[in-house]
């Protein structure tokens, strides 16, 4: 069982302005450079053996801390890269239910079903991603590995593996914070009976990272 903290990028001008950045390459503002640091000063103690991150700049520049602070080297993974948002990336929530209101219907009923126009399913996004925490998996069996990436996919891999209905992730997993760490133990030999049983072990959600273990 492999140790995974996932750790969503530090805030950005978009984000700060409640704007959806998916994959569009947003820089980090002085605060996220800030939080990135705090990351980074959790990971000198963290006994990490990887660091991940998605190629967009935000992840990588959050997660350049903690590659100072432990030494070990940062690996881009392409498929943990955030949920493609189309059309509707650079805009607030206000700005697409104006331009797209069947779709933003459509999205905040269930987000992971139903993509914003011209963007990704966040079920497709799933697909996409889980496969990197197995192969991780299958390279640290039972190592401690940092994941530096995005709060829509965080929220969706969460779901999918703590056997919820991702399509509720808006709902149930409102809010994550900008390089906080949610802890899973992956994957987890669950004595649940349940239809949807979970394949995580969670030690922490939104953890700020002064405050983690």
């Amino acid at each position: 069982m492999t140790t995974f903290f996932l750790a969503r990028h530090g805030e950005t001008v978009w984000h700060a302005e409640h704007r959806y950045a998916g994959n569009s390459d947003v820089g980090l503002t002085r605060r996220g450079l800030g939080q990135a640091a705090a990351l980074g000063a959790w990971a000198a103690d963290a006994r990490l053996d990887a660091i991940i991150a998605s190629p967009l700049s935000r992840a990588r520049r959050s997660a350049a801390p903690a590659v100072e602070t432990t030494g070990l080297d940062l690996r881009i993974d392409e498929r943990l890269v955030e949920i493609d948002f189309g059309a509707a990336e650079g805009l607030t929530p206000e700005e697409i239910a104006e331009r797209f209101p069947d779709e933003w219907t459509a999205f905040t009923r269930a987000p992971a079903s139903n993509p914003l126009p011209a963007g990704e399913r966040g079920r497709d996004g799933i697909a996409r991603a889980l496969p990197a925490l197995d192969d991780l998996v299958a390279e640290f069996p039972e190592g401690r590995v940092l994941i530096v990436g995005h709060a829509t996919l965080i929220r969706l891999l969460f779901s999918e593996l703590a056997g919820m209905d991702p399509d509720g992730y808006r709902d149930l997993l409102p809010v994550l914070g900008n390089c906080n760490l949610t802890t899973i133990v992956y994957p987890w030999a669950t004595e649940s009976q349940a239809m949807h049983h979970p394949r995580i072990r969670l030690l922490g959600f939104d953890v700020p990272p002064w405050r983690a273990t």
